[in-house]
């Protein structure tokens, strides 16, 4: 029996960019405004691999993502294991968003 493997530079489905949505609200509203306008220009072209990799962001308190929104810290300062090109790829998206 063959497993179909997800292929993870698909664009995310519509039901999967509103969970991702839902998912990526926070406590600061700096934070938020980030998020907002990275969704408002990434969101028609994100793929399952950069849903993925802002998922894992997500999962940070609300002062560590916001040191990293604000380069004030990397990856590795934060969370080591975080430090995966897919990732360092979100966060650059995140942090130029203007």
């Amino acid at each position: 029996m063959e497993v179909a493997l997800e292929n993870l530079d698909a664009l995310i489905g519509e039901r999967g960019l509103s969970r991702l949505r839902w998912s990526c609200r926070r406590g600061l509203l700096e934070n938020d405004l980030f998020i907002e306008r990275f969704f408002r220009r990434f969101e028609s072209g994100l793929t399952v691999r950069q849903a993925r990799a802002l998922s894992a962001l997500m999962e940070l308190s609300d002062n560590d993502l916001l040191d990293l929104n604000l380069a004030r810290k990397s990856l590795a300062d934060v969370d080591g294991t975080l430090d995966t090109d897919d990732v360092r790829e979100v966060l650059s998206m995140l942090r130029k968003t203007p």
